[in-house]
């Protein structure tokens, strides 16, 4: 049987967080929600929701995830799939077997689950994310020949792959990196659709002025420096 553990980083959501790990499916093993400076409720839901509650007080989204993935690594047995899912209640947890699928019927060794248009709820991605997507994912087939189509962070890797991309983004650039090594070390990839809805709470990344341009300057950062090389 494919073990699977889902890495959840978390900052401020206590509304939300409980939601998300409830509603992920029971053929996951474990569920790691990573503590990422939280002020509210977000430990004490996750802990009673049934999470195992990591901490990473260095904030950023990198941080937390890696903070998740030194945790696996040190567990006796390794799990065959890790799932990254944000806490917000934005994605379907529910949707996480169609997600792994292609890794386990077709042997692909990532799968984003990309937001397509037609099943976005009205308001759920901001003008900006919109736009940031469009031209990463642009640039990605300029440069790369890319099929990738988003930067949805609900998404599935094989672990050993994972361990082999080498992850080091701290903040905001971790999911572009992660495409990006993918399509570097030519491993095989899909997207799988998925719905998404207006998250809980407010975003951390594109609610703000300062974390949308610092956002985007992390990804287009990680682009160009994948072009040249």
């Amino acid at each position: 049987m494919t073990d699977i553990k889902v890495i959840i980083p978390a900052m401020n959501e206590g509304d939300s967080i409980a939601k998300v790990v409830g509603e992920i499916p029971k053929s996951v093993s474990e569920i790691i929600v990573v503590n990422n400076g939280s002020t509210d409720d977000t430990v004490k839901n996750a802990e009673k929701a049934g999470a195992t509650v990591l901490t990473e007080n260095q904030q950023g989204y990198g941080y937390a995830c890696l903070k998740g993935m030194h945790y696996i690594e040190q567990q006796s047995k390794q799990p065959d799939v890790i799932v990254f899912i944000d806490g917000d209640y934005s994605d379907y947890p529910e949707e996480l077997d169609k997600v792994v699928a292609p890794i386990l019927e077709d042997d692909v060794d990532f799968v984003v689950g990309a937001r397509k248009k037609s099943l976005r709820e009205p308001g759920s991605m901001t003008p900006q994310q919109v736009f940031g997507n469009q031209l990463a994912t642009f640039l990605m087939r300029l440069f790369f020949r890319a099929k990738f189509t988003d930067l949805g962070p609900f998404r599935a890797i094989k672990y050993e792959k994972l361990k082999a991309l080498e992850m080091e983004d701290k903040t905001y650039g971790w999911t572009v990196e992660m495409q990006l090594k993918v399509l570097r070390k030519k491993m095989a990839y899909t997207e799988v659709p998925v719905r998404y809805k207006r998250r809980i709470g407010v975003s951390k990344v594109s609610g703000t002025v300062k974390g949308t341009i610092f956002a985007g300057v992390k990804i287009l950062g990680w682009i160009f420096k994948y072009s040249i090389k």
